[in-house]
């Protein structure tokens, strides 16, 4: 089937980096042009994308960043210098740095044209992304019983897209809850809007109803992407996973954190940065005020959650324990 409009979201060419505006999805298709790499990292910081948008708009604006260091004095210097701003745009979030690495990369080993080495990179970025989401997808798929209905946590783009892919496959077909997820509803306009169109039955749940939502047994599997996922097992997500995690331990459901690799830079959930925006998005939802003028907003843009509240993380090369996540690289370095 042709993939969601929202898993092709970011495209590159002659003139820039185009980028699905997802602030206004569904309600709109809006695409923001942006024709500078600070334009993408702007676009990044702003939340024109989000999830998996970010790696690659990252992708692109390397691209771009190698047009624009044509005539420098150190253009690999030049490189180097976007892709640490890039990175600082979510740097919760290891996408990013991944992103930039892969781009790095070929543009070190070349000795040819920047911008043709660097498209090389971003196109290697972009098709390994998506075959180790779709691995991912499988193993996810794997772990749910068909008919099960999965509660999910924000906007898992690629890896939620290859896991309901990957059921199919297998014969099987889950039914889904998604939360809202305050305050940019990633939730109800991207998640539950990519379901509907994936065709699958898709019911939408405020934030606050997750608990009794698990509590009712109706819940097969809690199933979230992770944004990052220290080695000692912490699960670094979008605020709000960490008490559905809880709340799945404690009646019994459990939950699978999908990412492609755990991150090695990263020992413990204590060495993750934790992004915090300003806090006034907090007040509001769609453009309209939802609190008094008086009211301060408090807005930590991800949470952590301890090992022992999670059933699996599910990789590209399989599912682990979180104590296990040593075993993910018994095969080796993974790539980028």
């Amino acid at each position: 089937m042709t993939l969601p409009i929202l898993a092709e979201s970011v495209r590159l060419d002659g003139e820039g980096v185009h980028i699905l505006d997802r602030r206004v999805f569904p309600f709109e298709r809006k695409w923001v042009l942006c024709r500078t790499s600070e334009e993408v990292a702007v676009a990044i910081e702003d939340m024109v994308t989000q999830s998996s948008g970010p790696y690659f708009a990252a992708l692109g604006a390397m691209v771009l960043a190698a047009r624009e260091a044509s005539g420098l004095a150190d253009p690999r210097a030049y490189l180097r210098r976007v892709g640490e701003r890039i990175v600082e745009t979510r740097k919760t979030n290891n996408h990013l740095r991944k992103a930039v690495a892969v781009v790095l990369s070929e543009v070190d080993k070349s000795t040819g044209d920047l911008v043709e080495a660097a498209s090389r990179g971003a196109q290697a970025g972009d098709e390994l992304y998506r075959s180790r989401s779709r691995a991912l997808g499988e193993h996810a798929a794997a772990l749910v019983p068909d008919k099960a209905t999965v509660l999910t946590h924000c906007w898992a783009d690629l890896y939620l897209v290859e896991f309901v892919l990957a059921a199919r496959r297998q014969g099987k077909e889950f039914s889904f809850f998604c939360t809202e997820t305050r305050p940019y509803l990633q939730g109800a306009r991207l998640t539950a809007e990519t379901l509907v169109e994936m065709g699958a039955d898709t019911r939408l749940i405020t934030d606050g109803m997750g608990a009794a939502v698990l509590s009712s047994g109706e819940v097969g599997a809690l199933v979230t992407a992770a944004d990052r996922v220290a080695m000692d097992g912490h699960v670094v997500n979008k605020i709000g996973t960490l008490g559905l995690a809880v709340a799945a331990d404690a009646f019994g459901v459990p939950f699978y954190a999908m990412v492609q690799a755990p991150d090695q830079a990263t020992p413990t959930g204590a060495d993750v940065p934790i992004e915090y925006r300003d806090g006034d998005e907090v007040l509001s939802a769609l453009g309209h005020r939802v609190a008094g003028e008086r009211v301060r907003g408090h807005y930590p843009a991800f949470d952590v959650t301890p090992p022992r509240f999670v059933t699996a993380v599910v990789t590209d090369r399989g599912a682990y324990e979180p104590g296990r996540l040593r075993e993910y690289y018994a095969e080796g370095e993974a790539n980028q």
